[in-house]
């Protein structure tokens, strides 16, 4: 096992040296790591293939491209986010001055899960060179190809000094968490979070959590449904719906209840055919995960789908009708192709039962009209969502994406990022004048 207090103590030596800090650096940091992206763009495709049997044109879109969109505006930005920030001072303090210095916390320690395991990878790691940290990276084990390939891109190309991705199982991540890290970004469930939020606090340092949950699907009776089916299906069945914010469930009303599962059915069958292809569609992680979301299949009825395959570690697009909350689909986050339809007799009664649960990753509701947008939105707890459509939210760089209560603490992309693996060190400046 690496030695990893004296890989810490390393990169604590290097941003002492004050490189890090300066601007320029960065940015060529970030361009390089772009480049580096671009040139090995059909490994990072074939290890992905390889580890989660994602079909290119998806692992263009969610892997790549978002990184790589992320990091563009990162470096357009840097010297406008990282310069000294005037600010008003009181008029108590006469003849003095404030401003805000934009300061990096050290050395970052990065967990990154399997599910999107480049994109969830280095998108953390892009916000942390941006604010100028050294950074130690662990992938996840259970996508070992592209967990190798991010070693070979990274530890092959930066020193270890400034840029280090550790390889390994349970114990290598429960290991790096005793060394005393400036700042540590989880992603992955919240068990696990609830794990590492306690390692930190044992050095008091500040961390990053995005977890999960049972994100909604609330469909009103004035919806579009062929487009709130068509957006639903599409946000929950990509990556074979291992997706921290696809749909978990379809809250519907009951009067449009069957047109909607209809049209869900509809668009599974546009997307994916009359039968999908277990050889092309993205398969389940590993065999633990495989069983759980098979016992899943029990709950309610399966009216598509329903089909799997334990050799190939491959489920069907399934929509299940019938379910109720106590349905063991219903207690935890589902992380796979299965999608449970339960109904509501009115708004509130959506509210209430979802006020009940812990506070949700993300939300969507399927409405036009503002007096039930209003409604869900001031009255329902969760991290982000949208509104007509589904994880849009989550690709924009101008909106923070994190979690709350349950489902994470904190928030990153676009400058998001910059400021998570930021200190904002505030200074008044008075004069002996």
């Amino acid at each position: 096992m690496e030695n990893y207090q004296e890989l810490a103590a390393k990169q604590k030596s290097f941003f002492r040296s004050g490189k890090t800090k300066d601007v320029q650096f960065r940015i060529q940091t970030l361009t390089k790591l772009k480049e580096l992206i671009i040139s090995n763009e059909q490994e990072i495709l074939d290890a992905l293939k390889a580890d989660l049997n994602k079909p290119v044109v998806e692992a263009k879109r969610a892997e790549i491209s978002l990184v790589l969109s992320e990091i563009d505006f990162m470096a357009e930005n840097l010297i406008t986010w990282s310069a000294p920030k005037k600010t008003d001072t009181p008029t108590t303090h006469e003849g003095a001055e404030s401003f805000i210095l934009s300061e990096p916390y050290g050395s970052a320690l990065i967990i990154a899960p399997w599910n999107y395991p480049f994109q969830l990878a280095v998108n953390p790691l892009a916000g942390a060179i941006a604010a100028g940290n050294c950074a130690v990276l662990k992938p996840s084990e259970l996508t070992p190809r592209t967990s190798g390939l991010l070693a070979k891109l990274i530890n092959d190309n930066f020193p270890e000094e400034y840029l280090r991705v550790v390889e390994g199982e349970v114990e290598t991540s429960t290991a790096l968490l005793k060394e005393k890290f400036d700042y540590i970004f989880f992603t992955g469930s919240t068990p696990v979070g609830k794990i590492v939020a306690k390692a930190a606090a044992e050095h008091l340092t500040p961390v990053t959590l995005e977890l999960g949950g049972k994100s909604p699907a609330i469909v009103h009776d004035d919806a579009d449904l062929d487009q709130a089916a068509a957006r639903i299906a599409g946000g929950k069945f990509m990556n074979a719906g291992q997706t921290c914010v696809a749909p978990d469930y379809v809250l519907v009303k009951r009067e449009v209840k069957n047109q909607l599962i209809a049209k869900l059915k509809e668009a599974i069958t546009k997307t994916y055919g009359e039968n999908v292809a277990g050889d092309e569609y993205p398969h389940v992680v590993s065999e633990r995960h495989f069983d759980r979301l098979h016992a899943f299949l029990e709950s309610g009825n399966a009216v598509a789908g329903g089909k799997s395959d334990k050799s190939r570690l491959f489920i069907e697009p399934t929509i299940l009708d019938n379910v109720s909350w106590d349905d063991p689909v219903m207690q935890d986050e589902i992380f796979g192709p299965i999608l449970p339809v339960l109904v509501y007799d009115d708004i509130q009664q959506a509210i209430d039962v979802i006020t009940e649960r812990p506070k949700p990753l993300a939300l969507y509701l399927f409405s036009e009209n503002e007096n039930i947008q209003n409604e869900v939105l001031h009255n329902l707890s969760f991290g982000g969502g949208a509104l007509n459509d589904t994880i849009s939210h989550m690709t924009s760089h101008y909106l923070p994406f994190g979690g709350v209560g349950d489902s994470g603490m904190g928030a990153y992309h676009g400058k998001a990022s910059f400021d998570t693996f930021t200190h904002s060190k505030s200074i008044l400046k008075r004069s002996f004048k």
